[in-house]
């Protein structure tokens, strides 16, 4: 993937730390991540990435630290505000409401209106219009959902994680947070939302992957930074290391070089 160098990071943080009481789970934190990039986030239980990603998406406020999006300062006071920043999260857990339609899941939070007299007076949701879009943008990810109208809870684990993580490029102009996105899934509806997660990569938009399965992060990144005790202790390109390397990073039996 290449960098120019005098583009900035599309998102980079300097300095980040957060504490809960006498627990400090970040310690002066640097995160970099480029437009077009997939950067893999990996460390072991406690190594802050939970808690680096909620600062990212707004979800927690650092003690310290400063967050740049286009080498322009910005504060998230929400997830809401994170997102008008162009930074949409994808969370571990399945992120779909079973008893609403796949359209509507896609479109959540953020329903679409209806326009003209009737809906400046009541706010009445266009549901042709969310469905119209959500078939034309399922279609451009080649996701195979039989229907837009059926429910999140007649599909599958793979389907409905698909769901989740194609809703992320329709509202994240910028950057995709994806927290464990496939950690529940068996081996081929794994297979199916990693092919997802490289479409959305092909538009452009900038990827942070928090994964513990080492192969998929090697498959699928760019770059792997790693955490350990609440600090980054490197980061290196994807092509230049392997599972080894890095579980012995994660572990502290090696200290990685910076790319």
């Amino acid at each position: 993937m290449p960098q120019a160098v005098d583009v900035p990071p599309r998102l980079a943080a300097k300095g980040l730390s957060k504490a809960f009481g006498h627990v400090q789970a970040l310690r002066d934190v640097d995160i970099e991540v480029y437009a077009g990039e997939i950067l893999a986030l990996v460390g072991d239980n406690g190594a802050g990435k939970s808690t680096l990603i909620k600062i990212l998406s707004g979800a927690l406020q650092p003690d310290s630290g400063e967050i740049r999006i286009d080498d322009q300062p910005v504060s998230f006071r929400n997830p809401i505000h994170a997102r008008e920043h162009g930074i949409e999260t994808v969370y571990q857990e399945l992120a779909v409401v079973p008893i609403l339609e796949v359209a509507e899941n896609l479109f959540l939070g953020r329903e679409v209106r209806m326009g003209g007299p009737l809906g400046r007076v009541l706010p009445f949701i266009d549901k042709r219009s969310m469905r119209n879009r959500a078939r034309e943008h399922l279609r451009s990810l080649d996701i195979a959902i039989p229907s837009v109208r059926q429910r999140a809870d007649t599909l599958s684990g793979g389907q409905r994680q698909a769901v989740a993580v194609a809703r992320a490029p329709v509202f994240g102009r910028d950057i995709v947070i994806m927290d464990e996105p496939t950690a529940a899934l068996g081996v081929r509806e794994t297979a199916a939302v990693m092919d997802v997660i490289r479409r959305i990569n092909e538009r452009g938009l900038a990827i942070i992957l928090i994964s513990h399965n080492l192969p998929q992060v090697l498959e699928l990144s760019h770059r792997i930074m790693v955490l350990r005790a609440g600090r980054r202790v490197g980061s290196v390109r994807t092509r230049e290391t392997g599972v080894e390397q890095v579980v012995r990073m994660i572990t502290g039996a090696e200290v990685m070089h910076t790319a």
